[in-house]
């Protein structure tokens, strides 16, 4: 696929920054559920889709509402927001049968919310579960159970046709047989996609702060490792195919939205500390202010200078980016789309350091792409810096 092809269609994400508690892990801007303003969001929102409906080129083909907490949206405030993007997109300018994905929490399901949902347009959940363990979400913040997040996907597989579930592996007391009991649990119910992250310790976040003060052990690399190759397995033996490093799909259920960002697909970020990208060179960032985002699309007068700040990707840091994005999706790296925007002399050089990582067992060159073996996915940072 080359690079015009794929700024021919677009995707459009809207960032929802209030959650009612912050998990410890969580590094996602937000604010707290009391300062939720939802009339005022909704019109900045569209505010500012207005102002910046021409940096999307081709036609909608994903809209994905994340957070934040978005499924915490009141009914008539997700039926104005939605009407007012597909009316400023145009019947015209928006793909046949788009995808559109709501991330939600367990305890926010119950059919009159699915109704609200499925009137405002959304034909895909993303189910934020983490575990099944009462003892680990307690650990972790989260505020629903393991009965609620049953009871959710009861719901939730009976009233869409594409559902994902969202686990994460290495949390605080979860050991490899809770893991097994999340992973066998969350495929009794068959969604279509699942993904399961390595759980990550972010700068600033409640769990750093915990681990590094010494009240909250980190995963051991033991542990982990069987973990991720339980899954793996488990998942792949159930029909799933491992089409990026930790999301897993049935066939054709693949997140075209998510698939976009890593394919470099151009996609238009709302809301504040959402991201842009026009597919090309410039990415854009919004501030991650809710209160300066409200003031500069509403009180003042619905400014139309920037909000964001914006870079411009040198050549270097397009190739870098390729690498990285590319080697993500388990196809990895076309070598002659490669060739072709960046010269034979990159190839030749991606090659040649990629030779280390090939004799590790860690990267295969499988015809014209390079890719990541099972064994290099559990050390694709590594793998990527010697690459880069």
């Amino acid at each position: 696929m080359t690079q015009e092809t794929l700024i021919m269609s677009s995707s459009l994400y809207i960032h929802v920054p209030y959650c009612r508690r912050r998990c410890i892990y969580c590094d996602f801007y937000s604010a707290g559920a009391r300062q939720a303003d939802w009339d005022r969001l909704a019109e900045a929102l569209l505010n500012e889709f207005s102002l910046r409906r021409g940096e999307l080129t081709g036609q909608l083909r994903t809209l994905y509402l994340g957070g934040g907490t978005p499924s915490m949206i009141p009914r008539r405030i997700m039926k104005r927001m939605m009407d007012g993007i597909f009316e400023r997109m145009g019947a015209e300018n928006v793909a046949e049968n788009p995808e559109i994905t709501l991330e939600i929490n367990p305890e926010d399901v119950d059919e009159e919310a699915v109704g609200i949902w499925k009137e405002a347009g959304v034909n895909r959940v993303s189910v934020g579960l983490q575990s099944f363990s009462d003892e680990v979400l307690r650990r972790i913040g989260r505020l629903h159970s393991s009965a609620m997040s049953r009871d959710a996907l009861e719901t939730l597989v009976r009233n869409f046709d594409n559902v994902s579930g969202d686990l994460i592996f290495g949390l605080p007391g979860q050991t490899p047989e809770i893991l097994k009991t999340d992973i066998d649990t969350l495929l009794g119910y068959s969604p279509q996609h699942v993904s399961v992250y390595s759980l990550m310790y972010e700068e600033h976040t409640a769990l750093t702060v915990l681990r590094d003060s010494g009240r909250m052990e980190e995963a051991s690399e033991t542990d982990s490792g069987e973990m991720y190759r339980y899954i793996s397995a488990r998942l792949k033996d159930a029909g799933y195919r491992h089409y990026e490093i930790s999301n897993y799909a049935k066939p054709g259920y693949e997140s075209r939205h998510n698939s976009g960002y890593w394919t470099g697909r151009q996609y238009l970020g709302l809301g504040p500390s959402a991201h842009s990208y026009d597919g090309l060179r410039t990415r854009r960032a919004n501030p991650a202010d809710v209160r300066g985002y409200l003031a500069h699309f509403l009180d003042a007068g619905k400014r139309k200078e920037p909000f964001y700040t914006y870079e411009t990707l040198t050549e270097e840091e397009r190739l870098e980016e390729r690498v990285m994005l590319a080697l993500r999706m388990r196809d990895g790296i076309d070598l002659p789309a490669f060739s072709r925007d960046f010269g034979e002399r990159a190839l030749k050089s991606l090659l040649k350091k990629a030779v280390i990582s090939m004799k590790a067992g860690l990267l295969v060159r499988d015809g014209d792409t390079l890719r990541l073996t099972d064994e290099g996915v559990m050390v694709a940072d590594n793998v990527i810096v010697g690459l880069i």
